[in-house]
């Protein structure tokens, strides 16, 4: 079942929310599990009345069905399409000339490699931070951790305070319990300029000293890559993978290397293109539309 949360300044008695009062729209998949067997259980179908409702729902299933389309178009299962493999040689060209002793062009300062962009966390999982039913940890305070994370990651590459913008669909692979490490690995995966829609490849193919449009700062995304450790058995599990957005103030671009980092650049691209409707016009498909500003909308989705 697909949940929808709109976060919001309290109205006026008897007034309703103005799209100018939207501070956050979130949208939560969520699985009935039955206690005993820990299996997925059938529950009881929504009855929609109003047009409303109506909307609402058909919302939740067309997102529904976006999702079951884009498992089957993952790197995972297809290879980079025409225009990404261009991309991507382009880029990989570029890079060749930044190192060739017989070609002044050399990269450019706000230039940087993805491999000098990640930062890593550790820490052990306190009974503190359980969740009220089992002794797994609460979802939420993994997604805490997980955005500080990026956070200080968004920072230290830019040098400045970044601002969220959204949280990209995420799911939990798998559980973490008390007792266990949990570790965080957060890398910059894919910038785009807000003023004139430059991205990474774009930006690294100007010629030197070409600088881009200033003004509007730079969208970057940075991604969090965890997985647990059982202390016991000393086993590794995947727990997830969170992907963030944020705006910095500066002209900044990151450029991958080898092809796990063009892989994760691809990745993070196809989900800036998808996302970059809902960010800027501040909200999630079936929720109210929010703020409305320059980059002023927020989307999390689960």
């Amino acid at each position: 079942m697909e949940i929808s949360i709109q976060v919001a300044k309290a109205p006026e008695q008897g007034a309703s929310v103005q799209k100018e009062d939207v501070l956050m729209t979130c949208a939560f998949t969520m699985v009935s599990l039955d206690p005993n067997t820990k299996k997925p259980v059938a529950i009881c179908p929504v009855k929609v009345e109003t047009d409303e409702e109506k909307r609402l729902f058909a919302a939740g299933e067309k997102n529904y069905n976006i999702k079951k389309a884009r498992a089957k178009t993952g790197l995972r299962k297809q290879t980079p399409n025409d225009e990404e493999s261009d991309l991507i040689h382009a880029m990989w060209l570029r890079q060749l000339d930044y190192h060739d002793p017989n070609n002044p062009l050399r990269k450019p300062p706000h230039t940087h490699y993805m491999s000098s962009t990640t930062l890593s966390s550790s820490q052990i999982m306190q009974p503190q931070y359980r969740n009220r039913h089992n002794f797994m940890i609460f979802g939420g305070y993994l997604l805490k951790t997980s955005f500080e994370l990026a956070f200080c990651c968004a920072a230290a590459f830019s040098h400045c305070r970044p601002t969220f913008l959204s949280l990209d669909p995420s799911t939990f692979e798998n559980p973490v319990p008390v007792g266990s490490v949990l570790y965080l690995k957060a890398t910059v995966a894919y910038t785009e300029s807000v003023v004139d829609g430059a991205s990474d490849a774009q930006s690294a193919g100007a010629e030197n000293g070409e600088k881009r449009k200033e003004g509007g700062g730079t969208r970057v995304q940075i991604r969090i890559d965890s997985k647990v450790r059982d202390i016991e058995h000393g086993s590794t599990k995947p727990t997830g993978q969170f992907n963030y957005t944020f705006l910095v103030d500066r002209d900044i671009s990151v450029m991958p290397q080898t092809y796990e980092e063009f892989m994760i650049w691809v990745d993070a691209r196809r989900r800036a293109e998808r996302g970059r409707g809902s960010i800027d016009g501040g909200g999630v498909e079936g929720v109210d539309e929010g703020k409305k500003g320059k980059d002023d909308g927020r989307r999390f989705t689960e």
